[in-house]
């Protein structure tokens, strides 16, 4: 066991649950919410990486953001995100930062908030410093993406996280 009391075990195993969870949500339209904005659509696929910070923390949060990151990867459907950088990278933070939100606020809710806006600025800022937007469109997409996404994700991972916790 570790000082938390959670064994390796559970942590791992938990880990590529959420793991495989995001690849179904990225390789389904399970991952796309409709949503009555000009996105049309929110994605949760960065979830699972909340939940396993939540649930397992920062380490077992970083594993399954690396996963979302590198499914996106591996599928990228645009320059951007055939970047490892821009597609890995702020998807590993994702869950870390989400832990230490709720850590320091013992709030769900502002720990989903904390994880969307992690994916949503740590890909387009890194996509403007690299080049590939501008941050007139980055700050366009983070509006019409972001704020859908981030009320999903509120919804979502307080809805999910109770019923996991309740159930332990």
């Amino acid at each position: 066991m570790n000082n938390s009391g959670k064994s390796k075990a559970r942590i791992l195993a938990v880990s590529g649950i959420l793991g495989a969870i995001s690849i179904v949500l990225g390789m389904t339209p399970l991952g796309f919410i409709p949503v009555p904005t000009a996105a049309g659509h929110a994605t949760i696929m960065h979830v699972p990486a909340i939940l396993g910070g939540l649930l397992e923390g920062p380490i077992a949060g970083a594993f399954v953001g690396f996963i979302f990151g590198l499914h996106s990867f591996l599928r990228a459907g645009s320059p951007l995100f055939a970047d490892p950088v821009i597609a890995i990278l702020p998807r590993i933070f994702i869950g870390i930062l989400a832990y230490y939100s709720f850590r320091l606020t013992k709030s769900v809710a502002l720990s989903a908030v904390i994880g969307t806006l992690t994916n949503t600025f740590g890909v387009l800022g890194l996509a403007v410093v690299k080049g590939y937007l501008t941050l007139p469109v980055a700050a366009g997409i983070a509006f019409t993406h972001g704020l859908p996404e981030v009320i999903v994700a509120v919804i979502v991972t307080t809805l999910i996280y109770s019923g996991i916790r309740k159930r332990r």
